[in-house]
């Protein structure tokens, strides 16, 4: 705990001279009480009613003095609160393997039902942006605190061919970081057929890499039944979320491989976890895996308490105040009440 103003803890030298002049008074009570000729009145005066409770109020008391002496000095300590600045971008799959009916009733509308969810449970100051992805990753949803604009732009999903994991993490960079640059170079993309290797990054003037999750608001959540069939690779990709401090935390849905008819097609589908696994671990986040519907809702659960936290030097003067308010009015209550006990 460290305190912005540290020189009033000085006033706390002020307690032990109130303890002597208590303790003092006490003394001089005493020897006054014994002149008196009728023990009897001295026994009454000093009976059992009048024990150890009388000197609880001042002790009470002696704890408000000491507790608002440390709330004027204004303390502040690392607390782990809810972010009030937190940007998410969510980057939802919405390739035609979305429709497959393996999750009731399909995984489309479970995937949009858990991620309503969860938005709906976050605190109203952190902002949320819809990236949507298929062949091509598209911003749907600026990021926003308007819930309802968030829940609408969920509910207008299509769902097209392609699975592009590279360029949702790309579009949700370029989302959150408008002013970056993020060329990839001319060989930066590849079609699943060709598998035509990549280009590297081409690097931004007088940009300076951060620590691995480091970034105390941004971050991606990525959610995909299947693997990458176009776009950039989507681990170079997250290297440059990871230059910028951005975590990814990468969900997984659906049972690992398979196949499945949808609109007289046989879509054949097979989650690439190495690869999710790998964005996460580059970028300082954590892969899922969720199968079911109830599995997905318990991730999006404990993705709250994964990156809409932050911890962070937090002054507590309200804290101590309350405490010394709660301390000195005891002390009166507790006062008044036996006095008149006593004095009956």
């Amino acid at each position: 705990m460290t305190f912005t103003w540290p020189h009033l803890l000085w006033f706390l030298l002020l307690v032990p001279i109130l303890v002597w002049a208590y303790l003092y008074l006490l003394r001089r009570k005493k020897k006054v009480a014994i002149r008196f000729s009728n023990l009897g009145v001295v026994k009454e005066a000093m009976g059992s009613k009048a024990g150890i409770k009388r000197h609880i109020p001042p002790v009470l008391f002696l704890f408000s003095l000491v507790l608002i002496i440390i709330a004027v000095a204004r303390p502040a300590a690392m607390m782990t609160l809810p972010s009030e600045r937190a940007t998410i971008i969510l980057a939802m799959d919405i390739s035609l393997s979305m429709q497959v009916s393996d999750i009731s009733p399909d995984r489309i509308t479970a995937s949009q039902y858990a991620v309503k969810t969860f938005i709906e449970d976050q605190p109203r100051t952190t902002r949320f942006g819809i990236v949507a992805f298929a062949g091509e990753a598209m911003l749907v949803q600026p990021p926003t605190h308007n819930r309802e604009e968030v829940l609408r732009a969920i509910d207008r999903f299509q769902l097209q061919r392609g699975t592009n994991l590279g360029g949702a993490i790309l579009e949700s960079l370029t989302t959150l970081f408008p002013e970056g640059q993020f060329d990839l170079g001319r060989d930066s993309f590849w079609s699943g057929s060709r598998g035509t290797p990549l280009g590297e990054a081409q690097p931004e003037e007088s940009f300076v890499p951060s620590e691995p999750g480091s970034h105390p608001y941004a971050t991606i959540v990525l959610l995909t039944d299947g693997r990458a069939t176009t776009g950039p690779d989507p681990v170079r990709v997250a290297r440059m979320a990871a230059d910028r401090g951005v975590r990814i935390f990468t969900v997984g849905f659906g049972i690992r491989e398979g196949t499945s008819g949808y609109a007289n097609m046989s879509i054949y589908y097979q989650l690439d976890e190495e690869t999710l696994q790998q964005i996460a671990d580059i970028t300082h986040g954590k892969y899922f895996h969720a199968e079911s519907a109830t599995d997905l809702g318990e991730v999006y659960q404990e993705l709250g308490t994964q990156f809409l936290m932050e911890t962070e030097k937090t002054e507590i003067t309200a804290i101590f105040s309350a405490a010394a308010a709660l301390f000195f009015l005891s002390s009166v209550i507790l006062s008044i009440w036996w006095f008149k006990r006593l004095a009956g």
